[in-house]
């Protein structure tokens, strides 16, 4: 065997091992959703690696169907939980969160790009407010939004999520507007356009594939966050990932069967609003790769 050879086959071992080591835990996710609850809490220590008489009690549950006993072996659990509020409340609050984040975050995005407005201080300022962790500052919001009366209320939720996720989209959209010549919107403008005319006519068009890859990866955040609506919300508005943490029973404690089946549900929304832009996603990944 050449060192060629070698090389090549110890890569590809490489590269294979690390690919199973991060798609193990979604795979152990999936077996896990479909395992009947004896084999998700065996009795007997024993680790069921594959589901050995796969079963949707899991996803009947979590919709507020029946607890059943399909093994015969004598599980109970609790009563049924409906994930379906949880799962509408967070689409609602990560849909509109991303929908502010964009109207805001594209318009300042152009202003910076296009009118250099805020000078070199104004980019970077929005930039710091990713800097910090959510945990430094939640707890001051969580006094905020409980003196605005907005704590555990869809809009408190949308604004939260528009303001943290802001700063994403100015910087991601910033960069898709510095690649598009000052000349076209100036042209549009002697054409007889406004400058929001010029804006909405000649330069959005250009960088759709930008704005969809932005929409999806800020949709993603919103909706994947815990810590946010665990603490500003989860008494009267419950999200889908906070609702996830509190599946449990008196006799087996955490429900893992009934976790993974509503997590395996979860991955679908922003799965499908990929597939949905995906003729955009190509193009807005790659814009900006060749500088002019």
């Amino acid at each position: 065997m050449s060192a060629k050879t070698l090389r090549t086959t110890a890569r590809t071992v490489v590269i294979a091992l690390i690919l199973a080591l991060f798609l193990f835990p979604v795979y152990w996710m999936i077996t896990m959703a479909f395992k009947p609850q004896p084999q998700w809490a065996p009795t007997t220590g024993e680790t069921y690696w594959f589901p050995e008489s796969p079963t949707f009690g899991n996803f009947k549950r979590i919709f507020g169907g029946e607890p059943t006993d399909e093994s015969g072996l004598g599980f109970l659990t609790s009563t049924p939980i409906d994930a379906t509020d949880s799962i509408i409340t967070s689409l609602i609050v990560a849909g509109l969160g991303t929908v502010l984040a964009l109207l805001v975050g594209i318009s300042t995005a152009y202003g910076i790009s296009r009118f250099r407005a805020g000078g070199k201080l104004l980019p970077f300022a929005i930039l710091q407010l990713r800097m910090f962790p959510p945990i430094a500052v939640i707890i001051p919001i969580l006094f905020l939004w409980t003196y605005l009366q907005l704590n555990d209320t869809y809009w408190g939720l949308i604004l939260i999520y528009g303001a943290v996720t802001f700063p994403f989209v100015v910087w991601l959209m910033r960069s898709f507007f510095d690649e598009i010549p000052r000349e076209i919107a100036e042209a549009a403008i002697v054409d007889g356009c406004s400058n929001f005319g010029a804006f909405r006519k000649a330069i959005l068009p250009l960088v759709k594939g930008g704005l969809a890859t932005t929409a999806l990866f800020v949709f993603i955040l919103n909706w994947s966050d815990y810590l946010i609506a665990l603490v500003l919300a989860g008494s009267r508005v419950i999200t889908a990932p906070v609702f996830l943490s509190q599946i449990r029973s008196a006799s087996t404690g955490v429900e893992f069967g009934s976790q993974a089946a509503l997590a395996l549900i979860l991955i679908l929304p922003p799965v499908i609003l990929a597939i949905a832009i995906q003729k955009h996603l190509v193009r807005g990944l790659t814009f900006g790769a060749i500088k002019r």
